[in-house]
């Protein structure tokens, strides 16, 4: 079974950035022992270096093979840039006997909408479409709209075409941030799952700091919500994967 802690929006250099929470994830993560921790953008504010200094720091307390991806506030004033000093690629892959991984840049500079690329088509196409394994893209942005978040802006704008790709390419999980809120969409045999804010009181409503941990079976996907504040397991969902 492959156990992977899916983190996102830590906004770590923010004012409503959380420090006990913080330190919360850094214990539920080490308790929870996940094999790779995926972390779909928005480390920072505004992108500036102080800020990504205060991002790396926070992310080198996490002692699991982690990937990250960039997120529309860590591509302000020329953060893409400094995104890849801090963390390498903006377009990180992995793959081993379990696995195929492929991260996406799906940021634009200095704008809070969503835009994947048709240059990027090819490399999603060549990653994930081969393989037999379990296959993950995640990216920022949402590919669909998210219940309890208001008005939807920032989809990417050529979303229509991105979800396509995967449904044809049979991938198993798009994972995304972006909207603060926890949400499990399944299209066909896709599965598009948002995780919440991990640590910062940029919450919807009444809900709670949270990140996903997913368990990966031979036949089964299980989904835990986990609440950051708390130090718990929120809510679980168990779906089939034949």
């Amino acid at each position: 079974m492959l156990k992977i802690a899916h983190i996102s929006d830590l906004h770590v250099s923010g004012h409503n950035y959380m420090k006990p929470w913080g330190e919360n994830l850094i214990t539920l993560l080490e308790d929870m022992g996940p094999d790779y921790v995926i972390v779909t953008g928005d480390l920072t504010d505004d992108g500036y270096l102080y800020e990504y200094e205060l991002a790396h720091y926070f992310l080198q307390k996490i002692k699991f093979t982690t990937f990250v991806v960039p997120g529309n506030h860590d591509a302000r004033n020329e953060g893409y840039q400094l995104f890849e000093e801090f963390f390498g690629t903006r377009f990180p892959s992995f793959e081993n006997e379990k696995i195929v991984l492929l991260g996406i840049d799906s940021t634009e500079p200095d704008i809070d909408d969503g835009h994947v690329g048709r240059e990027n088509y090819p490399l999603i196409k060549e990653k994930l479409g081969p393989s037999q394994k379990f296959k993950i893209m995640c990216l920022h942005h949402h590919l669909l709209p998210i219940p309890y978040t208001g008005r939807e802006r920032n989809i990417p704008v050529d979303a229509g075409d991105v979800l396509k790709i995967c449904i044809e390419e049979r991938v198993n999980c798009v994972l995304s941030g972006h909207k603060h809120y926890p949400w499990i969409w399944k299209l066909e045999n896709t599965f598009f799952i948002t995780a919440g804010t991990a640590t910062s009181r940029r919450l919807k409503g009444f809900s709670y700091p949270s990140f996903n941990l997913l368990h990966v079976a031979e036949d089964a996907l299980t989904i835990d919500i986990v609440n950051v504040h708390e130090k718990k397991v929120q809510e679980t969902k168990k779906y089939s994967l034949v």
